[in-house]
C-alpha cells in the first residue's frame, strides 16, 4: 500500500493505521481523561464538599494529558501531512482528522529531495526531508525507504518539468 499520493501540486502524505485495538484503547484513554476531572468534581460537590482551587489545577492536569492523548490517537488513526508544491513556495500542514496544524511554509528558488532513515536498519524506513536554500521541511511519516525513492523521483520530475 502506497503511503502517498501526489496529484497536481498537492502531496498527502499519510501515516500508517496502528492495529484497531491499540487506536481503541488510546481513545477511550483519552476520553477518560477529560471525564475523570469533571465526574470527581461534580462527586465531590454532592457530597457535600466545597469547590476549592485543587478541582481547577486537576482539570488543568488531566485536560492536557487528555488533549495530548486525543492527539496522538488521531494521529495514528487519521493522520496525514498534505504538501503544496507552489513556485515560490512550499507549504507544509499536519491534518488530525479533526483538526489541522499550524502551517508551514519556505520560500525556494531550487528544492532538493532527500530520505532521512528512520529507526533500525533492517526496518528500511524513513522520512522524506524536502529543502529550499535556507530551510528544509522533514516530515514525520514512517514510509518504507523505496517508496520514498520512488516519490523523490517523481519530484524531481515534477520540478524538472516546472523549469522548462
Amino acid at each position: 500500500m502506497k503511503q502517498y499520493h501526489f496529484e497536481g501540486n498537492t502531496l498527502v502524505l499519510k501515516v500508517k493505521k496502528s492495529p484497531i485495538f491499540v487506536r481503541a484503547i488510546m481513545f477511550f484513554f483519552s476520553f477518560v481523561f477529560f471525564i475523570a476531572p469533571i465526574s470527581g468534581i461534580a462527586l465531590s460537590i454532592v457530597a457535600g464538599n466545597r469547590f476549592h482551587f485543587g478541582f481547577l489545577i486537576g482539570l488543568l492536569i488531566f485536560g492536557l494529558v487528555g488533549f495530548y492523548l486525543l492527539r496522538i490517537s488521531l494521529w495514528n488513526a487519521y493522520g496525514e501531512e498534505v504538501i503544496e508544491l507552489n513556485k515560490p513556495n512550499v507549504s507544509y500542514e499536519a491534518n488530525y482528522g479533526w483538526f489541522k496544524d499550524g502551517k508551514k511554509s519556505i520560500n525556494y528558488e531550487l528544492l532538493s529531495y532527500s530520505a532521512k532513515p528512520i529507526g533500525y536498519e533492517e526496518d528500511k524506513k524513513g522520512a522524506l526531508i524536502i529543502e529550499g536554500e535556507n530551510t528544509k521541511i522533514e516530515s514525520v511519516v514512517k514510509m518504507p525507504i523505496i517508496q520514498i525513492e520512488e516519490l523523490i523521483k517523481i519530484l524531481n520530475n515534477k520540478s524538472n518539468q516546472q523549469r522548462l
